[in-house]
């Protein structure tokens, strides 16, 4: 009876173990369960967001502008009409100097040129911008006088404005402006490759006329050595090997180039048979 207790106790004692570990199991695969779900969610934010920033549109980079113009009211006029169309003025000149060094300096998209303007007029500013191919120039003049406008044409000015200023021309002239910069700065990339291209092809012709007329130069030269070697055959009672050896040998001792060589022997036997063949 006594072992029977025993046994009853260890059974009950197993049970309960056992009935203990079965919520611990369980709680830990819950546990398990509820991290996996909160991973995988945190998964499809994650991808959710990535593509939300992928398919979003990239907003454009604004352009920058120098503005050149000795009348500050007019200048701080021109800068706010400009920003407030989305344009970043990194720059501003009150002469034709500073604009031309500022323009050097930064780089603008587009710069807005005062025709009149002290120490550097604009239209020399402009020609001088125009000429180191920096960016393009909008000039801005007071009265449409042909005379101005074609010296500003003449020395690269994109477009011009007159004043007052008004978003209705500003605007557009800026934008053809950039345009035709652009228009223009492509094609000499197009005739910069294509003239890359015309020289390497005129490189590679030349290489292959070179090729080409050594090959010629060989092929004489084989010719003549094989007509030398023949007639020292005949004349001299060589062997074929004997008498390409002994041209072989003579012109590296000698230092005389093989086909020189050859000629001499031609002229020394080639004239003897035609001799002979005149006697008979």
């Amino acid at each position: 009876m006594a072992y029977n207790t025993g046994a009853e106790k260890s059974a009950d004692t197993i049970k309960a173990v056992l009935s203990d570990e079965e919520p611990q199991s369980a709680a830990r695969v819950n546990g398990q369960g509820q991290t996996l779900k909160s991973e995988a969610m945190q998964s499809s934010n994650n991808t959710t967001t990535e593509e939300q920033e992928s398919t979003a549109p990239k907003r454009a980079e604004a352009k920058t502008v120098v503005v050149a113009e000795d009348e500050s009211v007019n200048r701080m006029d021109l800068v706010a009409m400009l920003e407030d169309n989305g344009y970043t003025v990194v720059g501003e000149a009150a002469n034709g100097e500073e604009a031309v060094d500022l323009t050097r300096k930064l780089r603008p998209d587009v710069v807005c040129m005062d025709v009149k303007m002290p120490r550097e007029d604009g239209i020399t500013a402009a020609g001088t911008i125009c000429d180191e191919n920096i960016a393009p120039v909008v000039m801005l003049t007071a009265f449409s006088q042909p005379d101005l406008v074609k010296r500003a044409t003449g020395a690269g000015a994109m477009a011009y404005v007159t004043k007052p200023y008004e978003e209705s021309k500003l605007l557009p002239a800026l934008e053809v402006a950039m345009g035709r910069f652009a228009e223009i700065n492509d094609l000499l990339d197009n005739a910069e490759r294509s003239e890359g291209r015309l020289k390497n092809t005129e490189e590679q012709l030349q290489q292959t006329e070179e090729k080409l007329k050594k090959a010629e130069d060989s092929l004489e030269e084989r010719k003549l050595v094989d007509r030398a070697k023949g007639l020292l055959m005949d004349k001299a009672d060589f062997s074929e090997q004997g008498a390409f050896r002994w041209i072989q040998k003579t012109s590296m001792d000698q230092r005389i180039p093989k086909k020189r060589l050859a000629l001499a022997i031609i002229a020394k036997y080639g004239e003897e048979s035609t001799e002979a063949e005149d006697e008979r």
